[in-house]
């Protein structure tokens, strides 16, 4: 809890310095741009303004995300974060459409800029900036995990390189008396707007549900398999509520000589352990035994296995045991999404083991790779 408030406190104390620099820099470049008649320098104003409004977001949003869970959002409210980081993707999209809009204007009815030698100092200052302001930020937003400090950064660098446009088309109208900030300011609109759709489909992809990370997903397997009585750790599925903030279940393998309390025991000290290790609420801990009492079970597994495991979309079996006295072998077995029916795999593997063990019912489970498989 104390490092979730911290990391609040991070975001929104770099969004505020960010407010202040896109507020002056904007004040500054708008006036600029309106006594020289360009197009460009009003348009970067317009973009800094669009920043400051992005900081605004992720303030509101870091503040509504980290509110307590209650009866309504039992989960808490880290996925708002998300949104916030959707609705500055879209500030962007907008941005860069305006810039569009405005320079093909320009490019049909253009203006003759007048620029001056203040003018130009102030834009290439506002620059670096910019430069600067937009590694900062995005560096900090790496860190804390924030999406929507991420790209407020990038919003900012690409700010950054309207600014070097301006630069770049004030030396060539001096130089040569052609004027280019239309034509520039364009492709930069263009640009702004690639970069716009880009965040808001690595956003949406995340409210949608992506697979979780796959160190993670290691670790928390390694973490659950550290104790004496786990052979194995199988279809972890974790369930992202807002950065770093996730729920998740699992199966663990354990021997069947196991009583009821033990299991009891040794499923609140996984929970315990992963929660302490990887800030991971364990909602759920299956159970799947493995054979003991019967020599002859490990023998059979392996059979089955090579024959389950010979088809090339099938990434893992686990979670066998075999009932020799009701003549029952069950067990799971993962399908690769590359498959292209995947239904057809399982079924085919079920058919070359039940060819194989014809005195058996075969009870097989057909698993989805949540998470790394391993």
């Amino acid at each position: 809890m104390e490092e979730r408030t911290d990391r609040n406190r991070i975001i929104i104390r770099t969004s505020i310095l960010g407010i202040l620099a896109n507020v002056l820099l904007a004040a500054f470049k708008a006036v600029i741009g309106i006594t020289a008649h360009s197009i460009a320098i009003v348009m970067d104003a317009v973009n800094n303004l669009s920043d400051a409004a992005s900081s605004v977001i992720t303030i509101v949003g870091t503040r509504l995300a980290g509110k307590q869970a209650d009866r309504k959002h039992p989960f808490g409210y880290g996925r708002i974060e998300y949104l916030s980081a959707m609705v500055i993707s879209m500030i962007v999209l907008y941005a860069g459409i305006t810039a569009f809009v405005e320079s093909v204007k320009k490019i049909i009815r253009p203006d003759t800029p007048d620029y001056s030698a203040v003018s130009l100092i102030i834009v290439g200052a506002a620059l670096v900036v910019k430069i600067v302001l937009g590694t900062y930020v995005k560096g900090v937003g790496k860190k804390v995990n924030s999406d929507s400090l991420v790209n407020s950064g990038e919003d900012a660098k690409l700010d950054s390189v309207i600014s070097a446009s301006t630069l770049i088309a004030a030396a060539i109208f001096l130089a040569f008396g052609v004027s280019v900030e239309a034509w520039l300011g364009a492709v930069i609109g263009l640009v702004i707007v690639k970069s716009g759709f880009e965040m808001l489909g690595e956003t949406v992809s995340k409210i949608l549900g992506e697979r979780a990370d796959a160190k993670l997903v290691r670790d928390i397997k390694e973490t659950i398999r550290s104790f004496p009585e786990v052979r194995g750790a199988y279809d972890l599925v974790l369930h992202n509520y807002g950065p770093d903030a996730y729920n998740g279940s699992v199966h663990v393998e354990v021997p069947d000589t196991l009583t009821a309390d033990d299991l009891d025991r040794l499923i609140r000290k996984v929970e315990r352990q992963v929660y302490k290790k990887h800030n991971v609420i364990l909602t759920g801990v299956g159970v799947y035994s493995f054979n003991t009492k019967d020599p002859q079970a490990a023998e059979i597994r392996d059979k089955v296995a090579r024959i389950v495991t010979a088809d090339q979309h099938v990434l893992q079996m686990h979670g066998f045991y075999l009932d020799r006295e009701e003549k029952l072998m069950r067990f799971d077995m993962v399908v690769s999404f590359d498959a292209k029916d995947r239904a057809q795999v399982y079924r085919d593997v079920c058919a070359k083991v039940q060819e194989a063990f014809p005195d058996y019912t075969v009870l097989a489970a057909m698993d989805i790779d949540f998470s790394e498989v391993d």
